[in-house]
Formats: structure tokens, C-alpha cells, sequence
């Protein structure tokens, strides 16, 4: 059975996006006078990127709010990132987010698959070579995998999701390789109190795309989601793995588009 975004978004939102509690983050939550979440914000020093999560604005409050973003941004020197879905209230946010000066960055299609409907193809047997990897150190093929087809610096891997990994039941990551040598890296986050797990990574050496690394890796964290009664898998989707997860059963449920500040980073 397809999906139906307008039933599913609500708790996308209220599990992934209000609810959410990110290890190393403190999280504020701004409430309107109803008590309801107006702005959901996630904290960390520099350089490591703080972030707004969620945001449900009335028009006539928003330059306010963005204004006061900014200001908390200065004050506390951060690295600051915007995220605006596009079922987001108002319409029109990032326009203003643009007016205000910030940087956006390219699209995402946000894609989930019902994993009580996975396709067959996805729970059979992995037959590549596709390794869990359990160990900080091991995160250095993460590392060579994702600086080899994006550049610049990942070194924040062997951090963040080094101490992500000694959480018990949170992260799973893998490295698929060729020839004994790392090809394809991704990983997926199980969030606890939520029927969501997230997929992230799933960057594959461009010489050895096509030849189904991907969708081995795609299969091993459908199946690993599924052996934990988790019901949802997403994915924030470019061009490259919207149309490969879209093969395999994920279907549009909104958009998502980052705003940076400063504008720069």
C-alpha cells in the first residue's frame, strides 16, 4: 500500500523533529502561549553545526523570530544550520531566511519506506561485501569513502558517530568494499521511542557505481531496521539516491532545504 504523507507527516514530525533527543546536543524548545513548540533548536560548540529542527511560525512573527536566531547565533558564536520542510508553516520561510542574508543549500526529496512492505529484493541475503563497522578506528574507511567522493574534511566521523557507536542500539555502519578495498559507506540511526530509523551516508566511489554497492548497503540497514520493530525508514534524498531508493519502494513525503549561517560556512 503507497503511503500517505498527510497521515504520516504528523508523527515524521513529532518523532524525528520535536521529540528527538541528539546525543552531545542540548535542546531547547521555544513555546508559544498555547505551550505548543514554536522552534525547536539543537546546541553545540564550534565548529560542529547547531540547527533548528522544527519551527510552526504565525507570518507576522517570523522576521522576529529569524532576527532572534541571529542574535543567539552571535552571542554564543555558533555554526548555525535552518532546516525548512516543505510542509512547514508559513510557506515561504526560506525566502525570508534568503532576505536575511543565509545560504541555502540544495534541495532534499525526504523519502520513506514502509518497511512492513519492503520489497523482496531488500531482505534477501547480502552476498556483497558489506562489513558492520563497530570500532572508532574503524570509521577511517567511513573517512577514505567520503572524502574520495564529496572532499573536504570528515574528519568530525571519528567523532561524532565514534561516540554515537558506543550507544548501545542507536547507530549502525557500513562499509562496502571491492577488491578488499572501501567502495561504498553508509549508515543508519534507530530513534529511541520512535517507529523511524534514518538513513545517511551511502556515498559510493564514482569508478564503482552500478555495480549494486548501494543498494547492498541499502538492503543491509532495511534488514537491520526491520530486526529491531522499527516501522519507517527516511532518507533526506539528492539526486543521485532519490531515484536508486525510489527503485527499491521509498516514496515522497516532503522536502527539505538547509539554510547556513553565517552565510559562509
Amino acid at each position: 500500500m503507497p503511503l500517505h504523507p498527510a497521515d504520516l507527516l504528523p508523527a515524521y514530525d513529532l518523532e524525528t523533529r520535536i521529540n528527538l533527543e541528539y546525543p552531545g546536543m542540548r535542546r531547547d524548545v521555544l513555546r508559544g502561549p498555547d505551550g505548543a513548540p514554536k522552534l525547536v533548536r539543537f546546541v553545540r560548540p564550534a565548529p560542529e553545526r547547531s540547527f533548528v529542527n522544527f519551527h510552526r511560525l504565525d507570518d507576522a512573527e517570523v522576521d522576529d523570530a529569524i532576527t532572534a536566531e541571529m542574535a543567539f547565533i552571535t552571542e554564543n558564536q555558533l555554526s548555525y544550520e535552518w532546516k525548512v520542510h516543505g510542509h512547514d508553516s508559513p510557506a515561504g520561510l526560506g525566502e525570508r531566511l534568503l532576505a536575511h542574508g543565509w545560504k541555502a543549500q540544495d534541495p532534499d526529496a525526504v523519502m520513506a519506506l514502509d518497511l512492513n512492505n519492503a520489497p523482496a529484493a531488500l531482505l534477501e541475503p547480502v552476498t556483497a561485501d558489506v562489513r558492520a563497522i563497530t570500532t572508532r578506528e574503524g570509521l577511517s574507511d567511513v573517512i577514505q569513502v567520503m572524502t574520495a567522493v564529496w572532499g573536504g574534511n570528515f574528519d568530525w566521523i571519528t567523532r561524532r558517530l565514534g561516540d554515537h557507536l558506543e550507544i548501545p542500539g542507536y547507530l549502525d555502519v557500513y562499509v562496502a568494499y571491492a577488491d578488499g578495498a572501501p567502495a561504498c559507506a553508509a549508515w543508519v540511526y534507530f530513534l529511541p521511542g520512535s517507529q523511524f530509523a534514518s538513513l545517511w551516508g551511502g556515498s559510493t566511489l564514482a569508478h564503482l557505481r552500478g555495480q549494486g554497492l548501494y543498494t547492498a548497503e541499502l538492503a543491509a540497514r532495511v534488514q537491520a531496521a526491520r530486526a529491531r520493530g522499527y516501522r519507517y525508514l527516511t532518507i533526506d534524498a539528492g539526486d543521485m539516491s532519490g531515484p536508486i531508493v525510489a527503485r527499491h519502494g521509498f516514496e515522497a513525503l516532503t522536502t527539505a532545504i538547509s539554510y547556513n549561517w553565517p552565510p559562509e560556512t
